[in-house]
This record gives structure tokens, C-alpha cells and sequence, in this order.
């Protein structure tokens, strides 16, 4: 009986270990089993990538107008729900000389996912970001972060590089609820090479959405500029 009870006890000792790291695993903005994954490019220039997860979105206009006015261009990985829902809003961000980046088609959380699942998710978006006339590389960042096995080995054999991120300051509610706290947050945080997080699709967004400015106008100040995730990733390439 006590040895019965011993290994029970190891086995969920065990179990405990090997789910703990897989979700570790599964979160890493810097490790994935399979192909190139960038959180942040080694560089010393100081030169950062504004990217902006989900939509697009209704909001896409007052978004688009905000980095027209301050001549930042940026990266914006959307959904294909959303691509399938509002193709002028797609269609605006190329238009207006951005990057368009594979965000899924569900925003489905992509582990434990069959290989057909994880095929439609990302050719389905693909397709959709075509048709709004974009015809440049196209990056994909996972929703929330996850990947384990199926979507790495996709990517990896497509020749896909998966962008994650080095500062998300909504991350933390409090930081997320004010405008002010977001700028302040990536100022604190900000390294050569960064690729910088924000959501500023939605309406519960609205502080996001103004903290651009402020974002920009601080980093700059430090003697920062904007470039695209393509661009950042070249710099990459040519150290």
C-alpha cells in the first residue's frame, strides 16, 4: 500500500513537472521547437517595430490617421475573421504603407491543434491579406503567445518566421488602463531592436489607442525610430 501510495504521489510529481514545462514552453516569446521565432533583434541601433495585434476593425481609421500625423509606419497582424469582416479597413492599412501580418484566422489559442486546423488558420488569412493588395513577406504571430509543436513545424516548413514581442505594457492591467503609464512603461523597457506590442482595435482599447502618440513622441525623444518588422528583421540579417 505505501508503495502504491509512493508512486501515485511520483507519477502526479511527474505529471505536475512535464505540464509545467510545456506551458512554460508553450509561452516563450523566444523558444519554439521548430523554425526562427524573434522577440527582439539584436541590433545597436536604436531602432524599434511598432506592431499592432487583431482587427482590423472600425477603429483602423482614427489608427491609421494618428500614424499618418506623426510618419510612423508599422506592423499589423490581423485576423482573418476580421480581414473576412471589414476588407476596406484591410485594404486602408496597405494603402497607407504598412505591414500586414498573419494573426490566425480565429484568434485560437494554436496548441493542441490538428495539422488541418493550423493549415486553414494561417492560409485562410493569408488569402484575405492578398486580396486587400498586400504582396510583401507576410510574419505570423501566434494568438496570445502559444505554440508548441503542430504550428512551429508548419511554419518551419513553409519557411515562415514567427514574431513574438520584447514589451507588451497592457500586460499589466493597471499599466494598460492609462495612457500616460503605457508611454511610461515602453520608455522604461525599450532596447535597440525592440519589437513593441500594443491593441488598439477594440473600444475598450481607447487608452491604447492614445497612448501612440505619446509612445512615439518619447522614443524619439531618446533618439529612437520606427521602422517595420521586415525592415527590423533586415538589420538583423546584415549583422
Amino acid at each position: 500500500m505505501i508503495n502504491a501510495v509512493k508512486i501515485t504521489l511520483l507519477s502526479l510529481l511527474v505529471f505536475v513537472i512535464v505540464f509545467f514545462t510545456v506551458w512554460q514552453i508553450s509561452k516563450s516569446r523566444t523558444f519554439q521547437f521548430f523554425g526562427g521565432i524573434t522577440s527582439r533583434v539584436e541590433t545597436d541601433k536604436k531602432i524599434v517595430a511598432l506592431t499592432f495585434d487583431d482587427g482590423p476593425t472600425k477603429n483602423t481609421k482614427a489608427v491609421l490617421d494618428i500614424l499618418r500625423e506623426l510618419d510612423v509606419r508599422a506592423t499589423f497582424f490581423v485576423t482573418g475573421a476580421e480581414m473576412a469582416k471589414n476588407p476596406t479597413e484591410g485594404r486602408m492599412i496597405v494603402l497607407a504603407g504598412h505591414e500586414l501580418g498573419n494573426h490566425s484566422y480565429s484568434h485560437t489559442r494554436m496548441v493542441f491543434k490538428s495539422p488541418a486546423f493550423i493549415k486553414k488558420e494561417i492560409e485562410e488569412t493569408d488569402r484575405l491579406i492578398k486580396e486587400a493588395g498586400y504582396n510583401e513577406e507576410i510574419y505570423f504571430r501566434p494568438p496570445f503567445g502559444k505554440k508548441l509543436v503542430g504550428l512551429p513545424y508548419y511554419l518551419k516548413k513553409h519557411r515562415r518566421t514567427s514574431i513574438t514581442w520584447d514589451i507588451e505594457p497592457e500586460t499589466d492591467p493597471e499599466i494598460g488602463a492609462d495612457a500616460q503609464n503605457i508611454a511610461s512603461y515602453v520608455t522604461e523597457k525599450v532596447k535597440p531592436g525592440s519589437i513593441i506590442l500594443l491593441h488598439v482595435m477594440y473600444d475598450i482599447r481607447t487608452e491604447s489607442v492614445k497612448s501612440i502618440e505619446g509612445v512615439v513622441n518619447s522614443l524619439r525623444s531618446m533618439g529612437y525610430k520606427f521602422v517595420t518588422v521586415s525592415e527590423l528583421l533586415k538589420e538583423q540579417r546584415d549583422i
